[in-house]
């Protein structure tokens, strides 16, 4: 049986190439690696050859429903280490434009949730407790979620 070892990458439809590569890469800071064929563009941190691929579906393209629904909810992508850097990330992004949907302390993380300019939902988040503590008690990754004031 295959195991799997980690999440390797995402592929998003989105339909308008250049803006979606100017969130991720100019508003998000994701390092772009490559153009792919002309249909698309590479973003990678470093872990791998790339973490996300942007595909232009074109301005035709059906929405993403509202609500609840069968399919991505969100992704996350850790930004820093502290509530300082999620501070940081949110005054940018206000700055930008984005579209903040909330904020949430999930005892493990601290996060922001963010849409792109397509409505895909992002988590950007902060580790608020160390791999060990999480690690040896596995139970506090099902712990109410609270508000987060930042």
């Amino acid at each position: 049986m295959a195991r799997v070892r980690e999440l390797g990458h995402l592929v998003l439809y989105v339909r308008d190439l250049e803006r979606s590569r100017h969130f991720y890469r100019d508003v998000l800071g994701w390092p772009e690696v490559t153009v792919v064929a002309g249909i698309g563009v590479a973003f990678s941190a470093g872990r791998t050859h790339h973490e996300l691929l942007l595909i232009e579906v074109g301005p035709q393209a059906a929405p993403i429903p509202a609500g609840r629904r069968v399919g991505l909810y969100h992704f996350g992508l850790n930004i820093g280490e502290s509530d300082d850097d999620l501070r940081r990330a949110r005054d940018e992004l206000l700055a930008a434009g984005a579209e903040i949907v909330g904020t949430a302390d999930h005892t493990v993380t601290h996060s922001l949730y963010v849409r792109d300019p397509d409505g895909n939902e992002i988590e950007l988040y902060v580790d608020a407790l160390p791999s060990e503590v999480w690690t040896a008690h596995p139970e506090l990754l099902a712990s109410p979620i609270r508000p987060l004031a930042l």
